[in-house]
């Protein structure tokens, strides 16, 4: 894959700051270069790509790695500055050792203006857990219906399997959402994020069904999803995998 560009975006890309561009730029020199497999399941047009998070590893790769237009979703507190400090630290590093908790506290608070640099410039899309969620899916539709593909990372800490944690489901209802406006079938693509090999891996679609009831769906689709990101990572070479809780690095599992 080539460099970003710091030149000026094309027409109809969203407008970003010089200083984002450099950013981004250094996050493209100092961040692995991946392998990318599979990119023969992503159909043309729209479409939501849901991966494992794998911590920093997923929302970044899916930045600088998704072909084609794309936005990623990402937690609306992160491009707040008044709910970053909270957020990072609650999501980050809340989990570190006892004695270490002051120093990233004050990261928390240190890393305000570069979060809200890159994630306000970013394609990205906020992504909020009250009132402000049909926002969420208000906007994502749109970019789905002009084409493009969004990036979506909806692990919680409840667990799974040893590759992927539960999904939050209610993802699954852009697919009602899509075919309500354009008639059109969405697909869902799986990704599985492996750090240590380096390989991003798209697998075959899971098409969602309008017709079945709302609820049945959203689970359906979602237990689909983690069933293929579990088969793609045992198909890879044995390695270790990157949990989605920020947990020490001596207890990460390997896949197999």
């Amino acid at each position: 894959m080539g460099a970003p560009s710091l030149k000026r975006p094309e027409v109809g890309d969203k407008p970003t700051s010089f200083i984002y561009r450099v950013l981004r730029y250094l996050i493209w020199l100092g961040f692995p270069k991946w392998e990318m497999q599979g990119v023969e399941n992503l159909p043309e047009g729209a479409s939501v790509i849901v991966g494992n998070h794998s911590q920093m590893y997923g929302p970044v790769a899916g930045e600088l790695y998704t072909p084609g237009r794309h936005w990623v979703w990402c937690a609306g507190e992160m491009m707040d500055r008044a709910e970053v400090a909270a957020y990072a630290y609650r999501d980050f590093w809340s989990n570190k050792p006892r004695a270490l908790r002051w120093f990233y506290r004050l990261m928390s608070h240190m890393i305000v203006p570069l979060a809200l640099c890159l994630f306000n410039n970013a394609h990205t899309i906020g992504v909020y857990h009250d009132a402000r969620v049909m926002s969420t899916f208000r906007e994502s539709v749109q970019k789905l219906k002009a084409g493009d593909r969004l990036v979506i990372f909806p692990e919680c800490y409840e667990e799974h399997n040893h590759i992927v944690h539960a999904f939050q489901d209610r993802f699954a209802d852009l697919g009602r959402m899509y075919h309500r406006q354009t008639g059109a079938v969405l697909p869902f693509v799986p990704l599985y994020v492996a750090p240590e090999l380096g390989v991003l891996t798209f697998g075959p679609p899971v098409f969602y069904d309008p017709a079945a009831p709302a609820e049945a769906e959203r689970k359906r689709v979602a237990a689909a999803l983690m069933d293929r990101i579990t088969d793609m990572a045992l198909a890879l070479p044995p390695h270790t995998v990157v949990p989605y809780p920020n947990v020490p690095r001596r207890d990460y599992p390997r896949s197999r």
